[in-house]
């Protein structure tokens, strides 16, 4: 979930904003989002996931990291707050005005939400491209069990899969680990039309 601030904010007053906030902004062109406030299942999903790759990835040499590590994005500039990131081997961090932004993600993963869905399967993800170690992008939907993944091949392109049952099981292309949707939607509850049911 995000709410835009109603204020023209230079790249120098954003900066002052995350520095002095314990919330997460994004800027874009003037404008800055607060990224807080995510739904139940949204967290639910975070926390499963990041469980998941954690648990499969730590003793391999490679890392995850939760919505709180801001991702350098070349085209996007100067940083986006994904849900969760993830790489195997050397770490890339590069400083900027004080904050630590991870360069080198391989695999990105965001958590849809009506108000975010068409953004982070469009422009969203043509700015991540710019991004030169990201190399597989995973979209999950929280309304129902769906998860898409995009992998970038040899030539650049990049392959579309779609997973939607809950004994489906993704390989990850970017990292060693083995994803199943019924672990990534643990404890989330659905009502028959598939939204999330009340907790």
């Amino acid at each position: 979930m995000s709410l835009q601030l109603q204020h023209r904010y230079t790249l120098e007053e954003y900066f002052a904003l995350e520095l002095a906030s314990e919330e997460k902004y994004e800027f874009w062109n003037g404008n800055v989002w607060c990224m807080s406030g995510a739904s139940l299942a949204h967290n639910q999903i975070a926390r499963n996931l990041g469980t998941a790759l954690d648990t499969q990835i730590r003793e391999r040499g490679c890392q995850v990291f939760p919505s709180d590590m801001r991702v350098k994005v070349p085209a996007y500039t100067p940083y986006r707050y994904p849900d969760l990131t993830a790489l195997c081997g050397g770490l890339e961090i590069e400083q900027v005005n004080g904050l630590d932004l991870l360069v080198n993600p391989a695999l990105i993963i965001e958590i849809l939400s009506p108000s975010t869905e068409a953004f982070d399967r469009g422009d969203k993800f043509t700015f991540y491209k710019s991004i030169p170690s990201f190399s597989e992008y995973l979209l999950v939907a929280q309304h129902r069990p769906h998860v898409t993944r995009l992998v970038r091949g040899d030539q650049g392109l990049w392959t579309h899969a779609e997973f939607n049952s809950l004994t489906d099981v993704m390989q990850c292309a970017s990292i060693p680990c083995r994803l199943v949707l019924q672990e990534i939607y643990r404890d989330v509850d659905f009502d028959p039309a598939g939204q999330p049911g009340p907790r």
